[in-house]
């Protein structure tokens, strides 16, 4: 744990941008460690670590998914999760409204997009979120909520692709803000940023970075 490195970054955020603490592979010993210097908002990527944790930590904890969802493990964060960042299709979008209206919730979420140039990142194209939201689907899906859009850099040393990338993902946001969500002040995210690559991410414009390791150490891998 860097308890400096975590100062550190926090004293470079702008107020547009919060930072989520990315807990996944933690104990809950190191979580509360983080919560105690005043963090609240936490990332997991494994819907069942994430409700494990939940469980015995404080409950005022902001819990931001931000792995690739499954549709058979919502269950076991609907009835808590703050925020789902990575929506990458139709169904999954369907299927999270599905188990928040059974725990009586909305769910706020973000759609996530492939900007990278890996084929390993999950995302949406742009083309086929427009064809979602012009569904019609989409505007029966009442306990869901969409809050703005999450992406991923390539995993390079090249900083000016990645800068590209996060621009990109901005004029995404932008595009579907005025296209679909004019007017609605909830949709104002723009999860990107992680470790490597968190200051070009705040220079363009990302309203959560999401950063583990600089703070955490090492993830503990088991498998």
């Amino acid at each position: 744990m860097n308890i400096e490195k975590y100062y550190e970054i926090k004293k470079q955020l702008p107020a547009t941008t919060r930072l989520i603490a990315v807990s996944k592979t933690k104990p809950a010993e190191d979580i509360q460690l983080l919560y105690n210097e005043g963090q609240r908002l936490f990332g997991e990527n494994k819907a069942q670590e994430m409700k494990a944790k939940h469980e015995v930590l404080p409950q005022d904890i902001q819990w931001h998914f931000i792995g690739h969802l499954q549709t058979n493990k919502i269950k076991y964060i609907a009835p808590f999760v703050t925020m789902i960042h990575s929506i990458d299709s139709e169904s999954l979008l369907v299927e999270v409204n599905k188990l928040a209206e059974k725990n009586q919730r909305v769910i706020p979420c973000l759609l996530q997009f492939h900007i990278a140039e890996e084929s390993t990142k999950f995302g949406f194209l742009l083309d086929e979120c427009r064809a979602m939201l012009q569904g019609d689907v989409f505007p029966t899906l009442h306990n869901v909520k969409i809050c703005g859009v999450m992406g991923m850099a390539t995993f390079t040393e090249d900083m000016e692709q990645v800068r590209r990338e996060f621009h990109q993902l901005h004029d995404i946001f932008q595009s579907l803000k005025t296209e679909f969500f004019a007017g609605n002040e909830e949709f104002k995210e723009i999860s990107m940023g992680m470790t490597d690559d968190y200051p070009i991410a705040i220079e363009e414009g990302s309203t959560f970075i999401r950063v583990g390791s600089a703070i955490f150490g090492a993830r503990n891998y088991q498998k």
